[in-house]
């Protein structure tokens, strides 16, 4: 018990002379006139770096605009797309506006109101006029987007189908997609997951065989589209949740497992236009002077070159998807209505595929 109450005793005059030493130290007048608090000079040296950061910021974005403003997507290939992109570029002015004057305004007051020898903080507790107009205002624009952007998702994501509109399915799997057209009957047949295995693996996306409608249907691995006709695109996943992304069309939806999602679009572009436009003719020529060098490099590896780039739609999935899923991708064709009746009629039907 002594050696307990020894050893406490030890403790508590240790502490003791610990905190003495603190106390000695803190009454010591300081001989540095360095200190944590902000005086004059560094608000004034802040305030200065703040409206210099301003300068900065507008720089840079007007410099990224020039510079990158090239990698941006070329113009739609889908009257659908074409209401999205106005609906974007509507969204972006009003954010860009707003954005210019606040933060303008943000660092120039934080420049002109820095810290002051010659001048004494006004106390301005609160207005209710400065609080409803940065309540209102804000609400009106919001309001505004929110209004457009409901009215733009709804004309698109009403699928009215006309007589003359084409059915295709879209079928994903890890790491691929498939398409499915109607034979002469214009009528898919019916499809489930169950059926996959049957006719020792050639039922690539799983077609009902006990259903008539099925046996003109006709699964393929590239995308041909009628240019200037409606497409209705019936969505299917066979694994995983994948998006059918297609950013040329401006059309993008989830492929869902256990459901059907669709989503339409009426192409406006062939393959053949979009290669001409100069927008996609400056950005293929850039994408081939990069392959070149990289061709160079790997040549001298004593490896094989890259191929020239050729623009092409694509089909993308836009959802992390496993390991491959940066390879998910089918080639999309665009062309006219009679090259893709003379296409169609070129690919073998789901019976003839199973025989």
């Amino acid at each position: 018990m002594t050696i307990i109450l020894s050893l406490i005793s030890l403790i508590l005059i240790s502490v003791a002379v610990w905190q003495l030493t603190k106390i000695f130290e803190l009454s010591k007048p300081v001989k540095s006139e360095y200190t944590e608090v902000a005086d004059y000079k560094d608000n004034d040296i802040n305030g200065k770096l703040m409206f210099l950061f301003l300068i900065f910021l507008y720089a840079l974005t007007i410099f990224s605009f020039f510079k990158w403003g090239d990698v941006i997507l070329p113009e739609s290939a889908s009257l659908e797309g074409e209401k999205t992109d106005t609906l974007l570029w509507f969204t972006f002015s009003v954010i860009f506006v707003v954005q210019t004057i606040t933060q303008a305004f943000l660092y120039y007051f934080a420049f002109k109101y820095r810290g002051n020898k010659k001048r004494k903080a006004f106390f301005f507790p609160d207005s209710n006029l400065l609080e409803g107009v940065w309540t209102v205002i804000p609400a009106i624009a919001l309001a505004g987007i929110i209004l457009y952007g409901l009215m733009t998702w709804t004309e698109i994501m009403t699928i009215e189908e006309n007589d003359e509109a084409l059915v295709v399915e879209i079928y994903a799997q890890q790491f691929n997609w498939k398409a499915r057209y109607a034979g002469e009957d214009g009528v898919l047949g019916d499809a489930n997951v169950r059926f996959l295995q049957d006719f020792g693996g050639k039922n690539l996306v799983g077609i009902d065989s006990t259903d008539p409608n099925g046996d003109d249907d006709i699964v393929v691995q590239e995308l041909h589209l009628p240019v200037n006709r409606q497409v209705v695109f019936r969505i299917r996943s066979q694994d995983v949740l994948h998006s059918m992304y297609m950013p040329h069309f401006r059309a993008q939806m989830n492929a869902v497992p256990g459901m059907i999602t669709q989503f339409a679009f009426t192409p406006n572009v062939t393959t053949t236009e979009m290669r001409l436009r100069k927008e996609v003719v400056d950005k293929v020529i850039k994408i081939n002077n990069i392959r070149f060098q990289k061709s160079q490099e790997l040549t001298a590896k004593g490896e094989f070159p890259l191929d020239p780039y050729e623009f092409d739609f694509l089909l993308l999935c836009n959802k992390v998807c496993g390991a491959s899923h940066y390879n998910m991708q089918m080639k999309i064709i665009v062309e006219t209505e009679e090259e893709f009746e003379d296409w169609l009629n070129e690919q073998i039907t789901f019976k003839e595929f199973i025989k």
